[in-house]
């Protein structure tokens, strides 16, 4: 067979490892820009589903006969006519039907816009580990969207230079990321440091906010130890309280806030730590994925020991496991789940995240499960995967409303 001009090339000056890397970044760069640009041509943007009136009714606990009401009278947002003449109505809209019902009937204005209260904590969760393929991303993407459809006001921080939360928030991390829009930029130790409420960024997803990520954030990894070496003070704060000293600036704004932390242990993911009041630790029931999670839980031990010697306070409501990926039809993945609980108790999440093809298929179209239409994916398979990741995060939600004393 004949060979390419391309690979006469190669074998005639044999690419060096450093730039077949770059090329090969470069050329995989180009063809995901391709790809974005046929799903979300120039100048557009990602966009959220309509949500029909018995959804609507299901997130605001608004009788669907009070909706339909509301809408003849015309009061309340007008809802959009589908061509079936169902109403539909934006997340924004449903929103709006919370603050209407809120200020009419003020002694149960929770049951309808569920903010925290003045004596309520922000809540900050993480979501660790650092085996990839442990759904850490998933898991924070569908928590987040979770919330914001029950009426919480979330901010989402992508952690990870990998940048996977924010593409499924639409942000492609070459393009749509600047530099110094990053948490580096909130972190970094010299005179370009910018307070936090300069990088949060609006999502087509309302109710969720984002500090989207790229590759600048390894910066704060490789400035640390230098700093750290030279023994220099700073009035904001060691390395591991400098995340949460910059949540303290815009906390007023939030109910919760979801850290998808990279898959390591560096000075990002400890200072995610000290600043969580919640941790999730996601793990698949493999038992490789388990003896990395116990790796993971060693070296997390040891270092927490070490912040605890040099002034870090660990305020958290609770410590959880998250079995995720999870084939309830496999006998060694039982096993292993069973082991888990046996070893933990209820530290582990009762519900899973279930493996499914919906969850697969709706991540291909940088999406969710909350964001998919009826007929993407099977009805059967969507509302399967779609009641088990529900079961999920309402269970965690539980935790969160616990926490605030809430029952």
């Amino acid at each position: 067979m004949a060979l390419t001009k391309q690979t006469e090339q190669e074998n005639a000056f044999p690419e060096d490892a450093a730039t077949k890397i770059v090329r090969h970044a470069g050329m995989l760069s180009n063809q995901l820009q391709a790809l974005r640009a046929r799903m979300y041509p120039p100048k557009a943007e990602k966009s959220l589903r309509h949500f029909m009136t018995n959804e609507v009714s299901k997130l605001t606990s608004i009788p669907d006969s009070t909706l339909k009401l509301l809408s003849n009278e015309g009061r309340g947002p007008v809802p959009s006519r589908l061509e079936n003449n169902h109403r539909a109505y934006t997340l924004q809209q449903i929103n709006q039907l919370r603050t209407m019902f809120a200020e009419q009937k003020p002694s149960d204005a929770l049951r309808f816009l569920p903010y925290r209260q003045g004596n309520e904590h922000l809540q900050v969760l993480a979501v660790a580990n650092f085996k990839g393929g442990s759904a850490k991303t998933t898991t924070s993407v569908h928590l987040a969207q979770y919330l914001a459809l029950h009426g919480y006001r979330v901010l989402a921080i992508d952690l990870d230079p990998q940048a996977s939360l924010s593409a499924m928030f639409g942000f492609q991390p070459e393009i749509d990321v600047q530099a110094n829009e990053t948490i580096y930029a909130a972190l970094r130790y010299d005179d370009e440091r910018r307070p936090m409420k300069e990088i949060i960024h609006r999502t087509y997803f309302d109710g969720i906010d984002l500090i989207p990520s790229n590759l600048e954030v390894m910066e704060y990894e490789h400035e640390t130890p230098r700093i750290l070496a030279q023994r220099l003070g700073s009035r904001e704060g060691m390395f591991f309280e400098r995340l949460k000293l910059a949540l303290d600036e815009v906390k007023h704004r939030y109910d919760v806030v979801i850290l998808d932390t990279p898959p390591s242990l560096g000075f990002l993911t400890l200072g995610a730590i000290h600043a969580s009041t919640g941790m999730l630790v996601t793990v698949h029931p493999a038992m490789l994925d388990v003896s990395s999670m116990s790796q993971f839980l060693l070296m997390m031990g040891d270092l927490i020991q070490v912040l605890g010697e040099s002034g870090a306070v660990l305020k958290q409501d609770f410590f959880r496991y998250l079995i995720t990926r999870h084939d309830p039809n496999d006998q060694p993945q039982s096993q292993v789940v069973a082991m888990l609980r046996h070893l933990f108790g209820d530290d582990v999440i009762l519900p899973t995240v279930v493996e499914s093809t919906a969850v697969e298929a709706a991540g291909l179209a940088k999406r969710s499960l909350y964001e998919l239409e009826m007929g993407q994916v099977g009805r059967d398979t969507h509302r399967r995967a779609r009641d088990a990741m529900d079961a999920v995060n309402d269970a965690i939600l539980d935790l969160i409303r616990s926490s605030w004393g809430r029952r």
